[in-house]
């Protein structure tokens, strides 16, 4: 993914997700409004803190597997590339929706890192931990009851999907923009292409911190030394 700077020009027109899966309950540091499933509506008056570390799982890196901690560090640099891109979305949108070089740089490099970096680290939890780590939490009981179990991995899978929609809406719009002509057609398709790509990031954060504090500790405390070294042989 590219985008394309041809001068933007500013533009001052305005345009304006019962049980989680109830596994994830204590242990998990948000419940996500999600499709699957049935799950307990959340008051916009006392909404979860997605990042509270106090009810994430008591395990450090340290304690982790050599091929969790590699998951964990390739977190590290998908962080610094979402921080990067979300800061350039704040001043793109700050700036009347005008697109510096700085900008489009920031755009560019956060869409190739995605690309090259992001979706397949994605593919590799996919292939990898997610087909044995669902296995043993439904064996386990680390699920939801009813006719059809869901476990955390679904969720982490349904954000997987989420991200390359996100990703893939607000890319295109940043290209629709560039060949519109009518400034409040312009405005629209930025703003969209803003909202898509404020969602990614703030998708992308809190993921990975449900992933390092949540998932990856339950896969060490369910999977055998032999299961984990087996992830990616």
């Amino acid at each position: 993914m590219k985008i394309i700077n041809k001068g933007g020009k500013r533009i001052d027109g305005k345009a304006s997700d019962k049980e989680i899966k109830k596994k994830l309950k204590e242990e998990d540091p948000i419940i996500r409004n999600a499709e699957k499933g049935d799950i307990e509506e959340l008051s916009p008056m006392d909404p979860p803190d997605g990042f509270d570390e106090k009810r994430a799982l008591g395990m450090e890196y340290e304690d982790f597997h050599g091929n969790l901690k590699e998951l964990c560090d390739e977190h590290k640099g998908a962080i610094e590339r979402c921080n990067a891109f979300e800061k350039a979305l704040n001043d793109f949108k700050e700036g009347g929706f005008y697109i510096t070089r700085e900008i489009n740089d920031s755009f560019n490099e956060f869409f190739v890192a995605f690309d090259e970096n992001i979706m397949p680290h994605n593919r590799k939890e996919e292939k990898g931990l997610f087909p044995i780590l669902q296995k043993r939490m439904l064996e386990s009981g680390e699920h939801s009851t009813g006719d059809s179990p869901h476990t955390p991995v679904d969720l982490m899978e349904d954000d997987h999907i989420k991200m390359i929609q996100l990703a893939t809406l607000s890319f295109n719009f940043l290209g629709l923009a560039m060949r519109l002509k009518a400034k409040e057609d312009v405005a629209i398709a930025f703003d969209l292409a803003y909202n898509n790509g404020k969602e990614l990031a703030e998708l992308l954060r809190l993921h990975i911190f449900r992933e390092d504090h949540t998932l990856f500790p339950l896969a060490q405390k369910l999977l055998t030394e032999e299961e984990m070294n087996q992830f990616y042989d």
